[in-house]
């Protein structure tokens, strides 16, 4: 077992956090503030390759694996989350669903430029009745000659506003239940697709996150992604990789929230000397760096696997679980040191606070890990 980085992803590492720190930092709280789509950030993030990484160098990508994609996603989120989910959806959901199920068509057509962030993605499965309970999808998409006709409508889909490309599903085959929901790529200039409300969210404000509608939408057939009726079988799949995404997007912001409440610590005199001297505050830092390690160490395992080819259903579930749990708890702790300080906008541990809570809902929620988690365990 290897347990260190590799040259190169110690340059990734310090490559992303410098950009973070230059690029995101200084205008943090003005996004958060403004709801403020960060458009110009995720144009550079395109043009380094980041949007990319994971897509073979022959379509665009980067050619890098998951390992060095989620240490790009927690190095954004120990900046801002926001900056990284909107990277996590485009390149591991919408971008990695087209690569994995598309043909060398649509992969030629649509990759390239998902991968240099000429064109964002977003991805959507979850509907206003059909959250947890994806197989309950009631978007239907009815054959007419050649073609698809797409009506219904997504909620929580993040990009949905500010993307080009829409990775959506719907039923063909009402009666086959799992079986019978497909796939479908949507551009932004479809007939009949447009996006509707947008949220106004706790946390993560920078990123959009709203509604997608379709109606009457006609897709030739060269638009279904994938066979018909599998889209949900892939996009089980695809969530393997997602949850990495959030495992990796949890750990970042635990980072972040723990550097705060470590420097803070250190600075902040009671009694006469830093809080940091004190055993009770020692043991909330102890507690946030293990958990941190422990997250880590069970999201590089899932990374690893899966660059190795090898299915992670259980072992990214694992990592998302404990990971996202994880930090919610460090947020918390992180607000805690921080005292009546930490509740207040000029200190970031409040924006972590609120960003983290996402982690244990987006993606299959801890509910939906642990039984997910369950399944696994009773299969061997």
């Amino acid at each position: 077992m290897e347990f260190e980085y590799t040259p190169e992803q110690v340059q990734l590492r310090r490559a992303v956090r410098d950009f973070a720190s230059r690029e995101i930092l200084p205008h943090v709280m003005e996004w958060d503030e403004a709801q403020q789509f960060p458009a110009a950030v995720v144009k550079k993030l395109g043009e380094l390759g980041y949007m990319g990484s994971i897509f073979p160098e022959d379509l665009g990508g980067a050619g890098l694996g998951y390992v060095e994609y989620s240490i790009i996603i927690e190095e954004l989120a120990r900046v801002d989350g926001s900056v990284a989910i909107i990277l996590a959806a485009h390149t591991s959901l919408c971008g990695n669903h087209i690569f994995k199920a598309g043909t060398g068509e649509q992969k030629r057509h649509y990759i390239p430029k998902l991968a240099s962030g000429e064109w964002l993605g977003c991805w959507s499965l979850t509907e206003p009745e059909a959250g947890s309970d994806a197989a309950g999808t009631r978007s239907t998409a009815v054959r007419d000659g050649s073609d698809w006709i797409v009506n219904g409508s997504k909620t929580f889909t993040t990009n949905a506003h500010y993307a080009d490309v829409c990775v959506g599903m719907a039923v063909t085959a009402r009666g086959a239940q799992q079986h019978g929901i497909s796939a479908f790529i949507f551009d932004k200039d479809t007939p009949g697709y447009r996006t509707g409300k947008k949220e106004n969210k706790l946390g993560l404000r920078a990123s959009a996150t709203g509604e997608v509608i379709f109606t009457n939408c006609r897709l030739p057939e060269n638009k279904l992604l994938g066979k018909e009726g599998d889209g949900f079988i892939d996009s089980l799949k695809i969530l393997d990789g997602g949850r990495i995404s959030i495992s990796a997007l949890s750990i970042g912001m635990a980072q972040g929230a723990y550097d705060a409440a470590l420097k803070y610590a250190k600075i902040r005199k009671q009694f006469g000397r830093p809080i940091s001297e004190f055993q009770a505050i020692q043991n909330k830092l102890v507690d946030m760096a293990t958990a941190i390690d422990a997250s880590r160490l069970l999201t590089y395992r899932a990374a690893t696997m899966l660059d190795a080819g090898k299915r992670v259903t259980k072992e990214s579930a694992m990592a998302k679980l404990f990971s996202s749990e994880a930090a919610v708890r460090i947020a918390d702790e992180a607000v805690q040191i921080h005292g009546g300080y930490g509740f207040i906008k000029d200190y970031p541990v409040e924006k972590f606070y609120r960003d983290v809570k996402l982690c244990t809902i987006g993606e299959g929620t801890s509910e939906i890990q642990r039984l997910v988690i369950a399944r696994q365990l009773l299969k061997d």
